[in-house]
């Protein structure tokens, strides 16, 4: 049950920050929660694998560069999902801010604090 609420509460994330931001689409709630497991998915298995790769840029840039890795995997899901458009890297980086937010404010809200 914890798991289907988590990734409701994603989907519901990523929905609000389609709905927020004009350079990113979504057709419907279906497609946000999809897009929302697919999001998941990438970070689980991708992003490790690309911050490694990319240790000496990150520890130059102070963990910056990490904010490009994830709008390069917002933009890979924008391309895997149909009916979930991000127009450039700066509307996917604006975007990952985003859902990142939210998804903090609703993790707050499902402990109690």
């Amino acid at each position: 049950m914890q798991i289907i609420l988590s990734i409701l509460l994603n989907g519901f994330a990523v929905f609000i920050a389609a709905y927020l931001l004009s350079g990113v689409h979504i057709e419907n709630f279906f497609t946000a929660v999809l897009a929302g497991i697919i999001l998941g998915v990438l970070n689980m298995f991708l992003k490790p694998i690309l911050v490694i790769l990319t240790l000496p840029i990150n520890i130059l840039t102070l963990w910056i560069f990490v904010f490009v890795i994830n709008a390069v995997l917002v933009l890979l899901a924008s391309a895997i999902i149909p009916g979930f458009y991000v127009d450039g890297i700066v509307w996917a980086l604006l975007f990952s801010l985003v859902v990142s937010l939210v998804n903090s404010f609703f993790n707050m809200l499902k402990k109690g604090v």
